[in-house]
């Protein structure tokens, strides 16, 4: 009997079949770990789901800040703009009122020059009184003269009719006057003529307002 070499295959067999075991069992827990280490699609959609979260919230972060700079650069233009405006405004009116003070002087010479004349006799202007006449002449050309630069440069008189209505915004009511020939409220004597500069009102006219009996 050959025992030695019985002895040997059987050793050979049961070698290899531990070794098949041993594969076995370790190519199974290889695939174990592949199977828990690998992700799973639930898994892989909730991350998806975040990112796209996170996205949309940034994204309406940048919509509302985009909003608030785009309302901002338009409150600022806007006020760009009306400063501008406003700038542009008083320097016309440092154009157009600018002699405004000029004006209020020389106002005070046309009233001398109007009650001058006002006071000569017409019946004294004639030939017989040739200085007097000369005189007045001369007062009557220089007023002339003095209305027509006021013309030149919008200075315009108020003198307003008698009967008229009675305008806060061009005249000043020093009293009232009773009186049947005038309608309530309207102008009943005028005591000074009044002056406007362009639009604006540098004196108003002096005047006494009806009233009713």
């Amino acid at each position: 009997m050959n025992l030695p070499g019985t002895y040997g295959l059987l050793n050979s067999t049961r070698f290899t079949q531990t070794s098949t075991t041993s594969n076995k069992t370790e190519n199974g827990a290889t695939a174990a770990e592949a199977t828990e280490t690998a992700p799973t699609p639930n898994h892989d959609t909730d991350k998806l789901t975040e990112l796209e979260n996170a996205l949309k919230a940034e994204k309406e972060k940048l919509v509302a800040s985009v909003a608030d700079l785009d309302d901002k650069y338009k409150r600022a233009l806007a006020d760009t703009q009306n400063v501008r405006q406003r700038m542009q405004r008083s320097i016309d009116d440092a154009k157009i009122f600018g002699i405004q003070s000029f004006c209020k002087d020389l106002l005070e010479v046309a009233d001398i020059l109007g009650k001058a004349t006002e006071s000569v006799p017409k019946e004294e202007i004639s030939d017989k009184n040739p200085h007097l006449k000369n005189l007045y002449e001369g007062l009557k050309m220089t007023e002339g003269q003095l209305l027509k630069v006021f013309t030149k440069n919008n200075l315009v008189m108020i003198d307003p009719k008698l009967g008229e209505k009675f305008d806060p915004n061009f005249h000043e009511a020093m009293f009232e006057q009773p009186t049947k020939s005038a309608e309530p409220g309207s102008i009943a004597v005028v005591i000074k003529t009044g002056y406007k500069l362009h639009t604006r009102t540098l004196r108003p006219a002096v005047v006494g307002v009806a009233k009713a009996l």
